[in-house]
C-alpha cells in the first residue's frame, strides 16, 4: 500500500496564524511527549513513522510550501509537488500521474489517501493499513473510514452505509449515500441510521484512478499533468470521484478523531494554555493564549475565549463563535507576514507605498546556522541588510563581506548576492522598488560551495 497526505488549504480558519504560506497545519501548537511543541503536520509524520509507513507515504504539497514541509519533516519525505493551488480532485490526479508514471508502482496496489492534519490516535493507521483488504475483498472501487460519532455534530460530513445481508466483508459495509454538514436536528436521525463521520480518507486501487483519468481525456504522464494542471477542474475529489462511483465500502472507526480546523477545537487539544507573551488571570477559566508578537498580551476575567496575535493581525474571539473567522474575515485579504524557509523565517513589519509607484517593506529576517540563500538577482527592487546579531559572509557581485551585528549591505537592483550563516544570522532587510514580489528573482546557483566557487574564478 501506498499512502499520500494531502497538503492544501488557504489558511484562513486559523487567522491570523495561518496563512496561505503557512496554513494550519504548519502551526507548533501541539505539546509532545517531550515537553515541546509540534505542528499537525509534524504529529501525524511522528504517528506513520512508529506504523512504520514512512518509507510508502507521499506528501502532496503545493510548490510554495516546499521550504516549510522540508524543514518540518526533513529531507526524507516524499513529495509530490503541486504546481498551484486547484483543489483535491486535480491533487489526487496528479498524484496518481506521478505513481504511475514516476514511480512505477503497480496499477493493483492500494493507494490511501488522508489529509496532512489528522488529530488522531495510533491505531487510527492500522485502520488506514486495512483498506486493501477491504477493496480486494469487496471488488469496491473506493474504500473508505469512517469514525463512529461520539455526538450529532453539524460541522462534519456523514457517510450513510446500508444493510446487506450478501456482503462478502463483515470489516466494512456499503456505502448507500453522503450528507455534507447536515442541521443538529438532522445528524441526530442519521446516527440512528448508523451515519458515519466523514474524515476525508479514501482508498482505490491504482489502476482505478489511472482508467478513470484515460477515460476523461486526462494525462496518466506526470510531466504532461504537471503542464496542465491549471486546466484541470477546480472540483473537490468527493464530488468528481466518490459521490459518482459505482460501488464503495466503508469501514468503521472507533477511536479518537478530530478536525483542529477552528481554534475551538485546536485549543482543546493543544495541551497548553499559552503560546508566547502574556499573562491570563487565575478567574479567566478555559482562555488561551497564542501570541507571537514581542509585546505582552493580558486578560483578566474572562473565560472561554482565544487571543492570538501575530504580524498578520490580533484576534479576540469567544471560543463557540471561532468557526464563524472564515466568513468573517472574507474580506480582509490576509496577507502574509510572517513566513518560514526551508533557511530560516521572516516577519514583515511594514509596507508602505510612495508617491511616484514606489512601495517600501521592511522584514526581520533569522537564518539557521550552516543554511544559505541562493545566488540570486531582483530586477525591480534594491535592498538595505542590516544585521542585528550573529555572523555569517555575503557575497555581492563575486565579492565576499563578513557580517557581524551592526554590518550594513547595500545591494543595487540585478547585483548578484546571496548569504551564508556562521551562527544563527538575524537581520533587517529594507526594500525599495516599483515591484516587491517574491517572485522577483532570477536564481544563478543554489548551493553555497558552487557559489563560492563561481565567486573565487569571476574575481580571479
Amino acid at each position: 500500500m501506498k499512502m499520500v497526505l494531502l497538503s492544501g488549504g488557504s489558511g484562513k480558519r486559523l487567522w491570523p496564524l495561518s496563512n496561505d504560506a503557512r496554513p494550519k497545519q504548519f502551526l507548533r501548537l501541539l505539546a509532545d511527549s517531550e515537553g515541546g511543541i509540534e505542528s499537525m503536520v509534524q504529529r501525524v509524520w511522528r504517528q506513520i513513522g512508529a506504523a512504520g509507513l514512512s518509507a510508502d507515504t507521499f506528501v502532496a504539497v503545493g510548490e510554495k510550501q516546499t521550504d516549510i514541509i522540508r524543514k518540518q519533516l526533513g529531507p526524507e519525505a516524499n513529495l509530490i509537488l503541486e504546481p498551484s493551488r486547484r483543489d483535491t480532485f486535480p491533487a489526487v490526479s496528479l498524484v496518481a500521474a506521478y505513481l504511475h508514471s514516476i514511480a512505477c508502482v503497480d496499477p493493483d496496489e492500494v493507494v490511501a489517501v488522508l489529509p496532512v492534519d489528522p488529530y488522531v490516535e495510533e491505531h487510527f493507521f492500522q485502520a488506514i493499513q486495512a483498506l486493501p483488504g477491504v477493496i480486494r475483498k469487496t471488488g469496491a472501487e473506493l474504500a473508505l473510514i469512517g469514525v463512529e460519532p461520539t455526538y450529532p455534530s453539524s460541522k462534519y460530513g456523514y457517510i450513510i452505509p446500508r444493510e446487506d445481508e450478501n456482503w462478502p466483508d463483515e470489516d466494512s459495509l456499503p456505502v448507500a449515500s453522503f450528507k455534507e454538514k447536515p442541521t443538529e436536528e438532522q445528524a441526530e436521525h442519521l446516527l440512528k441510521l448508523g451515519a458515519l463521520w466523514n474524515c476525508g480518507v479514501f482508498g482505490f486501487r491504482l489502476g482505478y484512478m489511472i482508467d478513470l483519468l484515460r477515460e476523461r481525456g486526462l494525462p496518466v504522464e506526470y510531466e504532461e499533468m504537471v503542464r496542465q494542471y491549471d486546466l484541470m477542474p477546480e472540483i473537490s475529489f468527493d464530488y468528481e470521484v466518490v459521490e459518482k462511483a459505482g460501488k464503495i465500502a466503508v469501514a468503521r472507526y472507533n477511536g479518537k478523531w478530530k478536525d483542529l480546523g477552528t481554534w475551538n477545537t485546536l485549543t482543546e487539544e493543544m495541551g497548553i494554555r499559552q503560546v508566547g507573551q502574556g499573562i491570563v488571570c487565575d478567574q479567566s477559566v478555559n482562555t488561551h493564549i497564542i501570541n507571537e508578537l514581542n509585546t505582552n498580551v493580558v486578560v483578566i476575567g474572562l473565560s472561554d475565549i482565544v487571543v492570538a496575535a501575530s504580524p498578520d493581525g490580533i484576534l479576540v474571539t469567544d471560543k463557540a463563535a471561532s468557526p464563524r473567522l472564515k466568513e468573517i474575515i472574507k474580506g480582509l485579504e490576509p496577507a502574509s507576514m510572517s513566513v518560514e524557509r526551508l533557511w530560516g523565517s521572516y516577519r514583515v513589519v511594514d509596507k508602505k507605498q510612495l508617491d511616484g509607484g514606489k512601495q517600501t517593506l521592511t522584514k526581520i529576517a533569522k537564518m539557521d546556522a550552516g543554511q544559505s540563500l541562493s545566488y540570486h538577482l531582483h530586477l525591480n527592487r534594491e535592498e538595505v541588510w542590516t544585521v542585528v546579531g550573529g555572523s555569517g559572509e555575503f557575497v555581492l557581485n563575486n565579492e565576499f563581506i563578513s557580517l557581524a551585528p551592526g554590518s550594513v549591505v547595500r545591494v543595487p537592483a540585478g547585483a548578484l548576492h546571496s548569504v551564508r550563516a556562521n551562527t544563527d544570522l538575524e537581520w533587517i532587510e529594507y526594500q525599495l522598488g516599483s515591484v516587491l514580489d517574491e517572485d522577483d528573482y532570477i536564481q544563478l546557483f543554489t548551493e553555497w560551495d558552487e557559489i563560492k566557487h563561481h565567486c573565487r574564478i569571476g574575481s580571479a
